[in-house]
């Protein structure tokens, strides 16, 4: 006889996993060392094509990033791809392993326990190009114990990522921060349970689409640094209302989970075996991933969430496309920094706002610091954030690309031998 599947029953399943001063201590020795990732995701190399889907994913209709054509004429003589898209491309880098005391500890660290991205600083250095492939390597800087008002008891992990193109030169240097959280403290909380499902009528849809009509890309024409003045307002950018398809788009786009992975037959059965944590049964009995609660619904109210919700590397695209739009097809995002403060639930809308903070010059370089902020229907802040664009000058010509700091570019360099060094 079949026994009766109660999805419940693996809630509380879930909910035994538990963050544990071990596992804590154990993490604090694994901080300083720097790993060449060796795995390979979705995308390896860009091409025109996957680039474009990017784009689109992430909902960008940018030509600069999907008509050659167009992309041409400009200062880059070709397509390139959003910056943000440094993120989803990664080939695989040889490098020297960890030692087998640092891959133990690291390979069994906080299993079981729900983790989530609170927030991230990136800097850009190259543009990619259709041909480019990326490389990376990385390394946890830190984790931070606390008590959370939501989860309880939390560690944030801060992570270094740095990826290099097949000339060896650094395109991306990224800082995350992952918070790690019992799910039966998260559970108990149910802080926002109270939160209902966004709801729309014809008129309030009416308003979000006169806003996407709405929307300015400089595009083509230069946006001059002598231009901009401090304290200026960006223009309106609105995204959502979030759908299920959406992220669906985003995944087309070329999202992987890199530590994880989604598979489906033979794929999902091995992988299964590999991490059996990360899977866990839906409500027809089938063992599911984990990171299911950016869709199912059923699934995120286990962990404490009223409702599904995005990933925050989506929001943070968003803000990249945003900036692109922004400064034009001359300019160029240099850094990023954004800090999640607020879920973004599936039927949630997020509108975009920013403001120039100040102008300066540095070794030659123009440059603008942003203000950056998303807001939800509700009228809550759900993301702040700052950036730094390079503009050209009328005066002075072209933006000059940024390099990186001689102690980044000395690591770098020597990972990237080591690299060349070992591959077949």
């Amino acid at each position: 006889m079949t026994e009766a599947f109660s999805i419940s029953d693996e809630f509380e399943k879930a909910r035994v996993w538990k963050l544990t001063d071990e596992d804590i201590a154990s993490a604090q020795k694994t901080v300083g060392y720097d790993v060449a990732e060796t795995r390979n995701l979705f995308i390896e190399q860009a091409t025109e094509n996957n680039i474009r889907n990017y784009a689109h994913g992430i909902g960008d209709d940018n030509p600069l990033f999907t008509d050659p054509a167009y992309a041409e004429k400009t200062r880059w003589g070709g397509v390139i791809a959003p910056p943000s898209m440094a993120e989803v491309i990664t080939k695989a880098m040889y490098g020297d392993k960890l030692p087998q005391e640092m891959k133990e500890i690291a390979s069994g660290l906080f299993r079981g326990i729900h983790m989530f991205v609170s927030g991230s600083e990136k800097v850009y250095y190259e543009p990619i190009f259709p041909g480019d492939s990326l490389h990376a390597f990385s390394g946890d800087e830190s984790f931070v114990e606390k008590l959370s008002e939501f989860s309880g008891r939390t560690v944030t992990k801060f992570k270094r990522r740095v990826k290099l193109n097949q000339r060896g030169e650094i395109v991306f240097n990224q800082r995350t921060r992952s918070i790690y959280a019992e799910r039966s403290s998260a559970v108990k909380k149910g802080k926002y349970m109270a939160i209902e499902p966004a709801t729309y009528s014809d008129a309030d849809l009416q308003r979000i689409d006169d806003l996407y009509a709405a929307e300015q890309r400089r595009g083509a024409e230069p946006r001059y640094f002598e231009d901009v003045s401090v304290g200026e307002e960006l223009p309106a950018m609105v995204k959502g209302p979030l759908l299920v398809t959406h992220l669906i788009a985003y995944h087309a786009g070329g999202f992987g989970i890199r530590e994880y992975g989604l598979f489906g037959s033979r794929l999902w059965h091995q992988n299964r075996k590999r991490i059996p944590p990360f899977y866990i049964k839906n409500e027809q009995g089938i063992p599911d991933v984990a990171q299911r609660l950016h869709w199912d619904n059923a699934w995120a109210q286990g962990i404490g969430n009223p409702m599904a919700y995005d990933y925050g590397v989506v929001r943070e695209s968003w803000l990249n496309h945003y900036l692109t739009d922004w400064c034009g097809d001359d300019g160029w995002v240099f850094r990023q920094y954004d800090s999640m403060r607020k879920f973004n639930y599936i039927g949630d809308t997020q509108f975009l706002s920013g403001r120039v903070l100040a102008k300066r010059v540095d070794d030659g370089r123009f440059l603008v610091d942003l203000e950056l902020a998303m807001t939800n229907q509700r009228g809550e802040h759900t993301v702040e954030g700052e950036a730094t664009i390079l503009l050209p000058s009328r005066e002075h010509g072209p933006v000059i690309k940024p390099r990186a700091d001689l102690e980044l570019s000395a690591k770098a360099q020597r990972m990237f031998e080591r690299h060349n060094q070992l591959k077949p």
